[in-house]
């Protein structure tokens, strides 16, 4: 028998589903039989921190489907992304690989030439795959998929010129159709990948406007009045996705297949705002992440604390689907976790700060509770130029100049930069206080640093001299190059040929 058939055999007898026995399945038969395979919408996010849904906690942000996957499925509280930039990151989600060893490491860099994609097995497997939104993937990717919506095609373009539609000012337009067209005698995969909440914000036309005085502003921001209306938008758009994900849900209950659809969301990184995107903190690097699947989650409502990496969502989807898993995946399969939330399967996670349009370097590693990040460029500000012009910056920029910023703001401007930092998250969520240079935390700091050490040797992670410069002049802010077409310099890992490494490091 295959050994992944076997597996996801076993894993479905100890589920709810096995425990209930024949009696349920047979009332779900009208759906599908226990043999079929399950369907998957995968839903991403764009640039959008975990803290910013009901389900997570916020009081404020209107996301009542988003938080009905959590209520009816799995919520994982420590899910963390290989980067916090838009396209390596999604790279890494469909490769099932660090940045690094995926080969796109820096923004704007497309997927290169055979490197797997989860989409492509189930592809060749039977199923239907359709992606639809922000794609940011390159060329090479489409081929995992039978079609691709993403607003960018000759055949789109012209379609939407005569006839009308198109993505939506959010990219999630064309989800309805594909769940409405896809071929009804095949398992389907469906890629929906928002636009939103990316900048520059467009209104929710059909939603009630959140205000000012909704926003919750961490400690690192300036709590004035342009951050508060920055915040204020970023909900605005954040509720419509949670719209489009209700009509995702309503489709699939109308064509009798939800029970037997998983539906994962995430984002691809934090909210765009100081600290947040392009930062390994948690408030950049962390997303949300929720699994919902009536037929094959033992404990609806229930809560995850694992350790889980975004590159651990391919390896998963595969084996739900009974595929072998290509050797070159360096992610663990979250299955277990299906079964037994309270369940772990990660010691470690490591993530990767490169190129988004300013140089940078940093690498990132949790273990428990602490958190070690190593900065190989001291020297230079880490604040990304792309947000630099934004309220919420400006907000910060006046504090500045007027000599008022607290610590942890201050920290958005501050250089040199610590080479090292250690937090613990359990008792400073928001890392704020660096413990790197307590001499009370030498022991963690020794072990965070060989962990990171030995996950870098054994990826084939470097730290060339000549990485890819700044797109503007820092002191002027003047352009130099456009940020979509860089000088690039060597990316890490090229230099040890990553690509062609498959040892994921520890995990």
């Amino acid at each position: 028998m295959n050994k992944k058939k076997s597996t996801r055999r076993n894993f479905l007898k100890q589920t709810a589903i096995g425990a209930a026995g024949i009696t349920l399945l047979s009332c779900r038969s009208a759906e599908h039989n226990k043999s079929s395979q399950p369907n998957f919408i995968l839903i991403i996010a764009d640039d959008t921190s975990v803290d910013d849904f009901g389900c997570y906690g916020h009081p404020h942000v209107r996301t009542p489907n988003i938080d009905n996957l959590a209520v009816n499925g799995i919520r994982f509280t420590n899910a963390y992304l290989s980067t916090s930039q838009c396209s390596p990151s999604r790279c890494s989600i469909i490769s099932g690989r660090y940045p690094h060893n995926h080969g796109a490491p820096e923004l704007h860099q497309p997927l290169p030439e055979g490197q797997p994609m989860f989409p492509l097995e189930l592809r060749k497997a039977g199923y239907y795959t359709v992606a639809a939104g922000k794609w940011h993937m390159g060329k090479y990717a489409r081929k995992a998929f039978d079609r691709v919506f993403d607003g960018g095609s000759f055949v789109e373009k012209v379609s939407n010129r005569l006839f009308g539609g198109g993505m939506g000012p959010g990219g999630e337009e064309r989800w309805l159709q594909c769940l409405q067209q896809r071929p009804k005698d095949k398992p389907f995969l469906m890629w929906f990948a928002s636009k939103d909440a990316h900048r520059g914000w467009q209104k929710d036309e059909l939603g009630e406007k959140h205000n000012k005085a909704d926003a919750i502003i961490p400690p690192y921001m300036a709590d004035m009045d342009g951050t508060r209306t920055d915040f204020a938008f970023y909900y605005d758009e954040i509720q419509r996705l949670d719209r489009y994900i209700g009509l995702v849900v309503k489709e699939l209950k109308k064509q009798k297949v939800f029970d037997n659809t998983v539906i994962m969301f995430m984002a691809d990184n934090g909210r765009p705002f100081p600290r947040c995107k392009t930062w390994l903190y948690d408030s950049g690097i962390k997303t949300p992440f929720i699994v919902h699947w009536p037929q094959g989650i033992s404990k609806p409502g229930d809560t995850s604390n694992s350790l889980l990496s975004a590159i651990d969502i391919a390896p998963t989807i595969l084996e739900l689907a009974d595929l072998e898993t290509p050797k070159a995946l360096q992610g663990i399969s979250i299955t277990p976790l299906l079964k037994d939330p309270k369940a772990s399967i990660r010691n470690y996670i490591f993530a990767q700060r490169n190129w988004h349009d300013m140089e940078a370097h940093e690498r990132m590693v949790r273990w428990g509770k602490w958190i070690y990040i190593r900065n190989a460029r001291t020297n230079l500000a880490s604040w990304a130029h792309s947000l630099y012009n934004t309220r919420a910056y400006k907000n910060l920029f006046t504090l500045k100049k007027k000599s008022k910023l607290t610590p942890a703001q201050a920290d958005v401007f501050l250089v040199p930069r610590p080479a090292e930092m250690l937090f613990n998250v359990e008792k400073d969520y928001h890392q704020i206080t660096n413990l790197a240079e307590q001499p009370e935390h030498n022991e963690i700091l020794t072990q965070m640093r060989m962990l990171l050490d030995e996950w870098q040797s054994r990826t084939g992670d470097t730290i060339p001299d000549n990485l890819t410069k700044d797109v503007i002049d820092r002191k002027t802010y003047k352009q130099k190059t456009h940020f979509s077409k860089p000088n690039r310099g060597i990316t890490p890992g090229s230099e040890r040929n990553a690509t062609n490494i498959n040892d994921p490091g520890p995990r």
